[in-house]
């Protein structure tokens, strides 16, 4: 067994192929493919060159038994157990969706908030399709029950993927995952309460006064959920950079070489993903500096404490 963790030939370097904001769930996901895949040729040396049970540690027999169970099960036991968890995914959504289906539209409401609070008090929101009035607040509550329900989405993803894991990545994928959902609830969140509003509140003000803002109910839903999605991707990075420190791909000195260019990214990448307006680039890029820098000093704590160890 190597010093990392356990991992299989070359899975570092896959991961490091994937975007960022998959690699979390990419992680887990393609240690279980390659391990699946290559535990015969794995379980036949280790029976030809390794030394007998006694001499072997306790962790390591564990981590043998743990091989050999895995390797007597099938590729359609596997599917099957996949499609178990599915199954629970997509029952708990729709449940939770129907129960939510009473409320929407007074979750839109609530989503409407904040720009109803800077329009005029002669201007209000308007449907120009004559589905709009059902369709936006149905897409709205699908979106809701998606989000309440990610905490069980991860733990049924948790579930399938924990018995293709050693101890040690097992002690490393819950706190990433946990981290993980909590930080995007907490960009959802942050888009909400403060971006949102003063992204608003300037496309308002600089408005002709001799034009009444009067916003469809389908082009607003679709800018909230896009910003909150960008804002909820956004603040991984912590995630993200903390993950790329631990696989190896790359030194929390390097990255503090690089520090200037990955802030000109941020300003970049923000200036791409927002509407067309200094606002709101600012309120994307300066987060995204910030959660950096949270990622990259866990990153220093990380590496001082291996050193000690």
């Amino acid at each position: 067994m190597s010093d990392s963790g356990g991992l299989p030939p070359h899975s570092s370097t896959i991961a490091c192929d994937l975007p960022s904001e998959i690699c979390p769930i990419a992680y887990i996901g393609i240690n279980f493919i390659i391990r699946t895949n290559n535990f015969g040729s794995r379980i036949k040396g280790s029976s030809m060159s390794s030394p007998s049970s006694s001499q072997l540690p306790q962790s390591s027999l564990g981590e043998q038994e743990q091989d050999v169970k895995l390797e007597e099960m099938p590729i359609t036991k596997h599917l099957m157990i996949l499609r178990q968890h599915l199954f629970k995914i997509v029952a708990a959504i729709l449940l939770l969706f129907f129960c939510l289906l009473p409320f929407a539209n007074r979750t839109y409401q609530i989503l409407s908030e904040p720009l109803r609070a800077q329009l005029p008090v002669s201007s209000s929101m308007i449907a120009t399709d004559v589905t709009a009035t059902f369709m936006a607040p149905f897409k709205l509550n699908f979106f809701v029950a998606l989000m309440l329900v990610m905490p069980y989405i991860i733990y049924q993803i948790w579930s399938f993927a924990k018995p293709a894991l050693y101890e040690k990545e097992k002690s490393l994928a819950l706190p990433i995952l946990v981290s993980s959902i909590c930080l995007f609830y907490l960009g959802i969140a942050f888009a909400y309460f403060i971006a949102l509003p003063s992204i608003l509140h300037f496309f308002i003000s600089v408005s002709p006064e001799t034009v009444a803002p009067m916003t469809d109910i389908n082009s607003y839903l679709a800018f909230c959920l896009k910003l909150f999605l960008v804002f909820g991707l956004t603040f991984e990075i912590p995630v993200v950079t903390l993950l790329l420190i631990l696989i190896g791909v790359v030194s929390t000195q390097s990255l503090v070489e690089k520090r200037r260019f990955i802030i000109v990214g941020c300003f970049f990448i923000s200036m791409f993903v927002t509407p067309p307006d200094a606002i709101s680039m600012i309120m994307l890029a300066v987060p995204m500096w910030l959660l950096f820098e949270l990622g990259l000093l866990l990153g220093k704590v990380l590496e001082k404490s291996k050193a000690t160890a």
